[in-house]
């Protein structure tokens, strides 16, 4: 009995919180920024960007359309690829939290979060690079410019896509199967989206495109399972360490 009154007076041992993304103030700081980007570069270059989508699909033989943008513009498109990283890692980041709870135990999130930011901004910077040398080696300055502003096109629109994603990821619980099939759509959509201007502008006949799909799935299909692997290796890495 005495025993007894012994805990009640000391309390119960409380039972530790997992950690969710949710329930973090950074994470809605950071989302919040993302809106207001959006926001203030949609109410500045709405016009450009829908021309960038239009010459996008219509696959137009023109110069160099950042010949003609103002240095506004590029910041604001500047701003935009940094979103889209940011949102993507933190899509990244809660959904290896989801699969791997341990990672927000151990790891200080902030630090998850900056680790997979560091991926996405090296990854795009390997394929930046990786696509003007082989331009250069394979293709004229102007068919390797238009393809370099069509992809940028498609981060830009990607980030505004990854958005609403994120948020529902963020506050809606989405179950894992849904953030899946959602994730490799948004994905699937954006390669093939490539594919097709890939065709347009590099691809003349049957046999080309039989090779261009090849050079597709080693540049575009192939890096994503790599860098996949590669995430799941450093996330051992990091609980082991941690």
């Amino acid at each position: 009995m005495i025993g007894l009154l012994l805990t009640w007076i000391a309390g119960f041992e409380g039972m530790p919180i997992p950690y969710s993304p949710k329930l973090d103030d950074g994470i809605t700081i950071l989302l919040l920024c993302c809106f207001f980007i959006s926001a203030y570069v949609l109410s500045r270059s709405r016009k450009f960007l829908v021309q960038l989508m239009k010459d996008f699909l219509l696959n137009r033989e023109r110069t160099s359309i950042f010949a003609a943008t103002t240095a506004a513009d590029m910041r604001y498109m500047l701003l935009l690829i940094l979103q889209t990283c940011v949102l993507g890692a933190v899509c990244t980041f809660n959904y290896f939290i989801d699969v791997r709870p341990e990672l927000g135990e151990r790891i200080p999130p902030y630090i998850l979060l900056g680790v997979y930011l560091a991926i996405a901004l090296l990854y795009l910077f390997w394929k930046w690079v990786t696509y003007s040398f082989l331009g250069w080696i394979f293709f004229d300055g102007n068919r390797t410019s238009l393809w370099m502003e069509s992809y940028s096109t498609l981060l830009y629109y990607l980030g505004f896509a990854l958005f609403p994603f994120a948020l529902f990821l963020v506050y809606f619980d989405l179950s894992l199967l849904a953030t899946v099939i959602i994730g490799l759509f948004l994905m699937f959509f954006t390669k093939i989206l490539m594919l097709y201007k890939w065709i347009k502008l590099f691809c003349s006949n049957l046999y080309g495109i039989l090779l261009l799909i090849l050079y597709f799935c080693a540049l575009e299909i192939i890096p994503c399972f790599i860098v996949y692997r590669g995430v799941l290796q450093l996330n051992d890495y990091l609980i082991i360490n941690f």
